[in-house]
């Protein structure tokens, strides 16, 4: 051996490299115990980093590049890419490129609209949602997403709230047009999706798409001035009333569409699109996303529990969209052989409690959970890129210099930001639940709702630390533990969430006071045991020498508000209870719930399948939380 050594000499490493070694190794170990998360931070904010430095190079350089600018780049990059799959039916890039052409050049030959106009649409899911929604930015109008399931009155509001110059509905949303058109603006020219029609004074629109020309409109038609400029009008019901026309801009709707991408979707994803488009979720996030990444989505009508995986297996899915009620749904199925048998590796949503979470994993696989939190109208967000169950996202130094937001001190007594004797809002301590509030500057700007300034200065916050200062309120009560991660805890005011949507209590109460046998109506939310949110329960004042009509009182509900805000509960009260403020008091309403075993007075449920309301006994409250019994 010796001889080897003297023919080849092992070369001597410098002293200092063993130290070196020993070093570098150490600040590894000291990182992963004291900063476990470093890594996966600095990552994702790169990911915030870079497409902010993107979109602001594209300012810089004099060009506004918008989503549908990207959407018409790629219809001539990969035509025949499959962009929407729906039913079957595949509608590649130029597919959708050219039918959205179609409906641009039917309304800029009608003349009845200009550049800035807004068109409310009511449509569900199907693939001339989006053409018309496409079609209509193509002339540079403001398209308002309508929830079809609100009706009557609520439904009126909204479309007088964004003053729409037209209102599009899809073919199988005529009954809801028939309810709502004698008492609609004159001054709204209606047209529905079909060929013919039986309404007086409405234009058809199908047979119109299909003799127009395929033909772009002028591109100046479209062009934004600025990212902040209006292009949609999305509904949300905030903290309170009636829903409010929320202002998405240019610039909201990039972002929203950054969001898979943001979490590692790429554009061999095929994505599945089961929520609503009028939500955020589904259009932003979904079908943005989806174009932001080039890649193809799968859309489904309406979302069927027993179909999703099997949909999922036919169309190769690898991105999900849910909410959490929806990881519930697909958890509450009969178990099947091969569940696991999928190629779905993201799910990105909002909602999911950390129980369905667990068990969602453990049925279904290897799928990453992609948490997010957002409101609609909101300028703060927060991502879950570590997949840290339970979570909506994390939080650092860095992210809070970007975005900054505090968590503060709530009275839930008086519903209102505690202040001190300066005067100043207080924040939490980590662990501690706290309102959630975003600050508003030239770089996350509150752009409010559409048609109301007062509610729009409501969901702001003056003074909140020093003079001049200006936050946006979200309404959400949440927590940040002591590795900065962030957990929805609660949402104030008078708002709920049920089946994936918020609940506004005043629109359901001002639904039942305009019985003449309601005096008065509390409304809230109550927690159902495996049931995310809170089902909508109302406590009742009878008037004098009258009682309760359960069936009239069925009927109202049933025919003026959406299936999810119905409440589920009835409570009928002797007096109603206030607060010192004269407010109706909810919060022992909220902690006695709906059990007949310790509340003497006369309690009702809703028994959807008798479309009925019945005497909520014990053995029925039993089948409740037993999960028997589908709510």
């Amino acid at each position: 051996m010796s001889g080897w050594d003297d023919l080849y000499p092992l070369p001597m490493l410098p002293s200092w490299v063993p130290g070196a070694a020993a070093g570098i190794v150490s600040l590894l170990l000291i990182q992963k115990l004291l900063f476990p998360y470093f890594w996966a931070d600095l990552r994702y904010l790169l990911k915030v980093l870079m497409y902010g430095l993107r979109v602001e190079r594209y300012r810089l350089q004099g060009r506004i590049v918008t989503i549908l600018d990207k959407f018409v780049k790629l219809a001539e990059k990969q035509p025949h890419k499959p962009f929407l799959i729906y039913e079957g039916k595949v509608h590649t890039y130029r597919d959708v490129d050219r039918r959205s052409n179609r409906v641009a050049q039917v309304f800029l030959h009608s003349g009845a609209l200009k550049k800035g106009d807004t068109v409310a649409l009511l449509m569900g899911n199907e693939p001339d949602f989006i053409h018309v929604w496409f079609g209509l930015a193509k002339l540079g109008c403001v398209v308002a997403f309508l929830n079809f399931n609100v009706r009557s009155r609520s439904l009126l509001h909204c479309v007088s709230s964004c003053e729409p110059k037209i209102l599009v509905v899809g073919a199988d949303l005529l009954g809801t047009l028939e309810d709502i058109l004698p008492n609609l603006q004159k001054d709204i020219s209606v047209w529905i999706m079909t060929k013919d029609s039986a309404f007086p004074s409405v234009h058809t629109l199908l047979d119109k798409i299909e003799a127009a020309s395929e033909d772009p409109v002028p591109v100046n038609q479209r062009s934004a001035n600025n990212l902040k400029s209006s292009v949609l009008y999305i509904f949300t019901s905030g903290t309170t009333g009636l829903p409010k026309a929320a202002v998405i801009s240019q610039m909201q709707v990039l972002k929203g569409a950054a969001g898979l991408w943001a979490f590692g979707a790429t554009a061999e994803d095929i994505i599945y699109i089961t929520l609503p488009l009028y939500h955020s979720a589904a259009s932003l996030l979904g079908i943005g996303g989806c174009i932001e990444l080039g890649a193809t989505c799968v859309l489904k009508k309406k979302f069927s529990a027993s179909q999703f995986w099997s949909d999922c297996k036919k169309y190769n899915v690898t991105v999900i969209q849910y909410i959490g009620e929806l990881c519930r749904y697909l958890c509450s199925q009969p178990v099947k052989e091969g569940e696991k048998n999928h190629r779905v590796r993201l799910a990105v949503g909002n909602g999911v409690r950390n129980d369905v979470w667990r068990e969602f994993l453990d049925r279904f696989g290897a799928v990453k959970i992609c948490e997010f939190y957002g409101a609609t109208e909101g300028n703060i967000c927060f991502m879950n890129h570590t997949g840290k169950i339970g979570s909506v996202g994390r939080t650092n130094f860095f992210y809070k210099l970007f975005f900054p937001f505090d968590l503060i001190k709530y009275d839930f007594q008086k519903d209102e930001p505690i202040r001190n004797k300066h005067g100043w809002c207080e924040k939490v301590k980590k662990g501690e639940p706290g309102l959630l509030i975003s600050k508003v500057n030239a770089k996350n700007p509150f752009f409010g709702y559409a048609g109301n300034k007062r509610h729009t200065e409501k969901k702001l916050l003056c003074e909140v630390f020093k003079k001049g200062d200006l936050y946006f309120n979200t309404g959400d009560l949440m927590v940040q533990d002591h590795e900065n991660f962030l957990y929805f805890w609660d949402r104030i005011g008078d708002t709920f969430r049920w089946k994936g949507e918020n609940v506004a209590t005043t629109e359901v109460s001002d639904v039942i006071v305009m019985l003449d046998f309601i005096q008065e109506a509390n409304v809230y939310g109550v927690s159902v045991p495996d049931h995310e949110g809170k089902a909508g329960m109302a406590s009742l004042i009878l008037k004098q020498n009258t009682s309760l009509d359960l069936e009239q009182m069925y009927k109202q509900v049933a025919t003026y508000l959406p299936s999810y805000a119905c409440p589920l509960f009835l409570r009928v009260q002797e007096k109603m209870e206030m607060t010192g403020t004269f407010k109706q008091q909810k919060i022992r309403l909220v902690r006695e719930g709906f059990n007949p075993s310790t509340i003497s007075d006369p309690l009702y449920f809703l028994d959807n399948s008798k479309k009925a309301y019945v005497l909520l006994t014990k053995e029925v409250h039993e089948i409740i939380l037993s999960g028997k019994m589908k709510l």
